[in-house]
């Protein structure tokens, strides 16, 4: 009786802190957008505030491979993208005014454009702990208006409860950035 008087307040603070790793969701969508009507869309490249210089790249790949799999939407080629944007002038592809995505609609026929920001994708360090972690965000825009009607968040990895007590690294980069993303997409989806 006396050993699990012990054991028990040392797995309530380990539950604890296990369900501290994980950010809660934060996510708005437009009530009114029938988001049903979206045929074809396309993604601008992400913003990357990571200290991977490709880090946008990577993430904006993941989500366009992984959106086209869900087939809601067909998601129109980088290469179409780039053209559009060269023809309106976008000038800033993480942030493109109303305007600019008025015009990238028109000029490409798109229904919606997709923007992202890369805040945090790498291997972050805790004394003799390490693991990746990515944290990005990703707004949906219809172009007839250039009203934003959907944006969503997510961090996912970092360095586990598991690690911190036994010391290691965590999953792959590229498993990280699927699962991010993957919850980006649960998000849109609900």
């Amino acid at each position: 009786m006396l050993r699990t008087s012990r054991i028990a307040p040392l797995v309530a603070a380990a539950l604890l802190i296990c369900g501290c790793n994980h950010a809660p969701q934060r996510r708005y969508v437009d009530q009114n957008m029938d988001f049903g009507s979206f045929k074809t869309v396309l993604i601008l490249p992400f913003g990357n505030l990571s200290h991977d210089s490709l880090a946008g790249d990577r993430v904006r790949d993941v989500f366009a491979s992984m959106l086209l799999a869900t087939g809601a939407f067909y998601v129109l080629p980088n290469g179409e993208v780039a053209r559009g944007m060269g023809l309106v002038g976008v000038g800033n592809p993480a942030m493109p005014t109303v305007e600019e995505v008025t015009k990238l609609g028109q000029t490409l026929k798109a229904d919606a454009v997709f923007t992202g920001l890369v805040k945090e994708y790498g291997e972050v360090r805790s004394g003799q702990s390490s693991g990746n972690v990515v944290s990005l965000s990703a707004q949906l825009q219809e172009t007839a208006t250039g009203r934003i009607v959907w944006s969503a968040s997510t961090t996912k990895g970092g360095i586990t409860f598991g690690a911190r007590l036994l010391g290691g690294g965590g999953a792959a980069l590229n498993d990280i950035t699927e699962q991010a993303v993957d919850d980006l997409l649960e998000q849109l989806f609900k």
